[in-house]
């Protein structure tokens, strides 16, 4: 473990699993939905996965610590985001098992080639352009607003890196659901799994977790809602399950 690795603006978070993430706390930092996204996906044993916008590159990390996948690959547009998701693998001593390349989504096929990875995972920007307030710090706008990559380019590029019955996750925010369900279909992406979370047994649901197969067939399993916290700072057992705390 290298503490050089670290720059003096830039804290070191324990996974809780062995392992450990960069963050920087004035940019963007992973929140729950990455690690739901991690629990949720499911990886087997020798598969490859890549992993699109993965900024600080935690699904990968932790995708590794859960799964018994044979490659994680990590692809971010930022520079800086990618060069300290980098040195996130470089610490926890995971370069022949993870690495993170500096790219653009759209450009995925490119890069890697096509049907080269049997699982792709993303946490992509939530929101269109013209909704919400654009943060006016790009690397918080980028991981939030739909800038540089929109839905259609997400899924688009998960389909043409996929193999044949390759599996897609996602997770997204439930009041966009009617147009993933019907951008997801259009690509073939079949939706095969879907689990919403919801911070509040009493509250409407913010999160959607997806399970898609490249060439599936019409037919999909809703898995029992997910609640997050039993009572304001007190997870429930199945958040704690996921992020490995029990």
């Amino acid at each position: 473990m290298n503490s050089d690795l670290i720059k003096s603006h830039e804290r070191l978070d324990d996974l809780q699993n062995g392992f450990f993430v960069i963050q920087d706390p004035e940019k963007f930092c992973f929140g729950m939905d990455a690690v739901l996204l991690s629990g949720f996906a499911r990886v087997k044993k020798g598969e490859t996965v890549l992993d699109l916008g993965t900024g600080t590159g935690v699904i990968p990390i932790l995708l590794r610590a859960k799964t018994e996948g044979l490659h994680f690959t990590g692809l971010e547009i930022q520079e800086e985001c990618a060069e300290m998701a980098g040195r996130s693998v470089k610490y926890n001593g995971l370069e022949s098992e993870i690495r993170i390349v500096q790219g653009d989504i759209k450009e995925a096929a490119d890069i890697f080639g096509a049907a080269s990875f049997h699982v792709v995972t993303c946490n992509p920007p939530y929101m269109m352009g013209a909704h919400g307030l654009t943060n006016p710090y790009l690397p918080k706008a980028v991981a939030r607003h739909e800038i540089l990559c929109t839905l259609e380019d997400v899924v688009k590029t998960a389909v043409a890196v996929l193999k044949d019955r390759g599996r897609f996750y996602m997770v997204h925010r439930p009041f966009r659901l009617a147009e993933i369900m019907n951008v997801l279909v259009k690509y073939k992406l079949e939706p095969k799994r879907m689990q919403l979370v919801y911070p509040y047994i009493n509250r409407e649901p913010n999160m959607v977790l997806l399970e898609c197969l490249k060439g599936g067939n019409s037919r999909i399993t809703v898995e029992k809602p997910l609640i997050v916290y039993e009572r304001p700072g007190v997870y429930t057992k199945s958040i704690l399950e996921a992020y490995d705390m029990i």
